[in-house]
């Protein structure tokens, strides 16, 4: 997570897919955090939460909507939805943000 933080979000798209035994079956992801990965054949590789198919950019839209952390934790508890999951997630759209801008402008003619 502190390479998130730090703007490093590179190295966390350029991860090792990890493969664990999750109630049997094999769970392939490339990891991008601690709670957030990218599945292979989940939400068509999009960032989800670890071992869920909660879509990162859903729980960001429904922050930006003005659900509470607190609520979505409840509302996701039987998925086992943390808040330091969706705080991770926050911290890696900021990352992704502040990455997006620190490319200089083009010169103007």
């Amino acid at each position: 997570m502190e390479s998130l933080v730090n703007g490093n979000i590179e190295a966390h798209l350029a991860a090792k897919l990890v493969v664990e035994l999750v109630g049997g079956e094999p769970y392939e992801y490339y990891p991008l955090g601690d709670h957030i990965v990218r599945a292979v054949g989940v939400c068509s590789g999009r960032p989800t939460f670890k071992y869920t198919r909660i879509d990162v950019d859903f729980i960001l839209n429904e922050l930006a909507h003005g659900c509470t952390v607190s609520y979505l934790v409840e509302a996701y508890r039987d998925s086992h939805l943390t808040e330091a999951a969706i705080q991770e997630a926050i911290m890696l759209a900021r990352s992704a943000f502040k990455s997006s801008y620190q490319t200089p402008l083009p010169a103007t003619v």
